[in-house]
């Protein structure tokens, strides 16, 4: 058996620990809690009345988002019907429009050409700055979509754009921060699906 690498050692606990740190400081801000719940209300509402939400970010981002709508269209936790989901994921549309528009437009010409009043955007941007991001923010509220902004820093464009905004905590770089993402989809997942299957 190998014995334990002490510099290895210290950076996995020094990771935990600053996750931890991250965790216990978001479950203190009562103003981020309240906005995942407003966010899921917004969600199942648009839900119950025929509409679809979209999600969009870059990188892992963009795995979160899709992680996110298969969750919608599939099921969570509990087996229900499938709910209109969708990540600006297609690969034909993203190379396409980068190419001939630019990569900055690659979310909100797809919301141009699919989203319609009624509908919702998840917007996942770790810095709340990616441009491409927030052009989908400005397309969807011209076009009557609610925005969901998922985001790691305030006083942002992005949140400034959005129907509701949840900010999570991070640590010196993005990683805590998208860690952090991914607990607070699933608990929007959970959240909506408790609105449809409530007693």
């Amino acid at each position: 058996m190998p014995t334990t690498n002490a510099v290895a050692n210290d950076i996995i606990t020094a990771a935990l620990m600053e996750a931890r740190t991250c965790l216990d400081e978001f479950l203190n801000n009562q103003v981020a809690l309240d906005a995942i719940e407003l966010a899921a209300t917004v969600m199942g509402s648009v839900l119950r009345q025929g509409g679809r939400i979209y999600a969009c970010g870059n990188g892992g981002s963009m795995s979160d988002a899709m992680h996110f709508a298969e969750e919608l269209t599939g099921r969570f936790r509990d087996t229900r019907r499938g709910f209109a989901a969708q990540a600006i994921s297609d690969v034909g549309h993203i190379t396409c429009v980068a190419n001939d528009f630019g990569y900055d437009q690659i979310f909100s010409r797809y919301l141009e050409s699919h989203g319609r009043a009624g509908d919702c955007l998840l917007a996942i941007s770790t810095s709340g700055s990616s441009a491409n991001v927030i052009k989908a923010a400005e397309t969807a509220r011209n076009q009557g979509l609610d925005v969901i902004a998922l985001t790691g820093r305030s006083g942002t464009v992005l949140e400034a754009l959005s129907t509701v905004c949840i900010v999570t905590p991070g640590g010196k770089y993005a990683d805590r921060i998208q860690e952090l993402h991914i607990k607070v989809i699933h608990i929007l997942l959970e959240l909506i699906e408790f609105q449809f299957l409530r007693p």
